[in-house]
């Protein structure tokens, strides 16, 4: 059976660097860091008091009463993003695709998280005549219902679902999305991811483990991958969404083509609830599988958006696991880490940093690994690696590979390159 190839035709994002692609992709060429102190609820008893939120979005200004009523924040981020891919590839207009043909794959890590704290947690347990619940509840918090709203907003009737493997969710989602595509079982598929976890719960349960930073004092430097004072990585939040689209199908209805998508690859470290493997084995796994999906060896690849999520240990055994897998080819490709400015969106990372790697191929621009400081180097990481830091950097990018690892050991891989006809 011949694979169909899929490209990628429409782009939306909510993100701590803005509300759209343009200013989203402006602000991180420009090295800008969307962190500062935490404003959706009271922090100054956390050790963590800062994160990358999102900024200047009011549900209100897209949704009307009885919609939000529906709509935990994770699930705004996500429709509000959807909208402008759907509008972005031009599938909003009745006519333009068969619906039944169009399904929509959008992760969550956790999901929503703010809903199940109001709900299920001390008001609603000691309501003087017993417990009380919102009906949507439920609906509310689940972490698939963000592809449910966007399916029945726009009546698209095709393969219908979430992904949740930790920060690996949204990576899976496009591979997900790519896999369906290529067997004939989708014309396009609407994927990506979206979180928002900064409440109580989340920085409280990412502080009792110790894996946020607590760089009080200085925020907007707080992530600093590969950095050998990085302490911890720092919670963002937001949505990236993705129009995948069969390539005949796209060329057909003169859509626009960001670039294609080559291949995805998937592993486990099968080794911890939460750490990754040292040697960076599963990580390992995933680059090779993603490289013989896509046809490709290490020389074919330009940039590697890393998970590289600033912490003491995720840091280096990603950076062993690229020397490894590209050998030689390690020094000559750019490597950094957005999270260094966006924060790491947990089930939203993977479709954030996917788009950041389409826009790199598209553009020839590799956003930087901001917050390197002279002198701040770790004797475990090897710096004759190109990371990118502190300024984006000019070069033609035929291919770019983007990592996501998740808890639970769960690693996910995606590959886009150039589109040629």
């Amino acid at each position: 059976m011949e694979l169909k190839r899929v490209v990628v035709t429409g782009m939306g994002a909510i993100t701590p660097l803005g509300n759209d692609v343009a200013t989203t992709w402006d602000a991180a060429k420009r090295g800008v860091s969307g962190a500062g102190p935490i404003t959706h609820f009271d922090a100054s008893k956390f050790k963590t008091q800062f994160a990358c939120e999102v900024k200047n979005f009011h549900g209100e200004e897209y949704f009307d009463r009885k919609k939000l009523r529906q709509l935990d924040l994770y699930a705004q981020y996500a429709l509000a993003a959807a909208r402008q891919a759907v509008v972005d590839a031009g599938l909003e207009a009745e006519g333009a695709t068969d619906k039944n043909r169009v399904g929509v794959i959008v992760a969550a890590g956790i999901g929503g998280l703010h809903t199940f704290e109001e709900e299920a947690g001390y008001y609603a347990m000691h309501q003087e005549n017993g417990p009380k619940y919102n009906p949507f509840f439920i609906p509310k918090m689940i972490a698939d219902i963000a592809s449910g709203h966007i399916s029945m907003e726009y009546g698209f009737h095709g393969p219908n679902y979430g992904v949740v493997s930790a920060c690996a969710s949204s990576n899976n989602a496009i591979i997900d999305a790519f896999n369906l595509i290529r067997l004939g079982k989708a014309d396009a598929i609407i994927t990506g991811g979206a979180e928002a976890a900064i409440y109580p719960a989340g920085v409280g349960g990412f502080n009792s483990m110790r894996a946020l930073s607590t760089r009080n004092d200085s925020p907007e430097t707080a992530s600093r991958p590969f950095s050998k004072s990085r302490d911890g990585f720092v919670m963002g939040e937001g949505s990236a969404v993705l129009v995948l689209e069969e390539l005949e199908h796209a060329l057909a209805r003169g859509a626009k083509i960001y670039a294609e998508v080559a291949g995805g690859g998937m592993s486990a470290d099968a080794y911890h609830l939460t750490a990754t493997h040292p040697e960076g084995l599963g990580a390992i796994l995933s680059m090779q599988n993603a490289l013989e999906d896509a046809g490709m060896t290490p020389a074919d690849i330009d940039y590697i958006n890393v998970h590289g999520t600033s912490t003491p240990v995720g840091d280096i055994s990603e950076i062993k696991a690229i020397v490894k897998v590209f050998g030689d080819d390690a020094y000559r490709v750019n490597i950094s880490s957005t999270k260094s400015m966006t924060g790491h969106l947990l089930g939203a990372t993977g479709a954030m940093e996917a788009l950041f790697s389409i826009m790199a191929v598209r553009d020839g621009i590799i956003p930087p690994t901001i917050n390197h400081e002279e002198g701040d180097e770790d004797e475990e990481i090897d710096y004759r690696l190109n990371f990118t830091f502190n300024k984006a950097q000019e070069r033609p990018v035929r291919a770019a590979l983007s990592n996501a690892f998740g808890f639970g050991g769960h690693n996910a891989t995606v590959i886009v390159k150039k589109y040629e006809k």
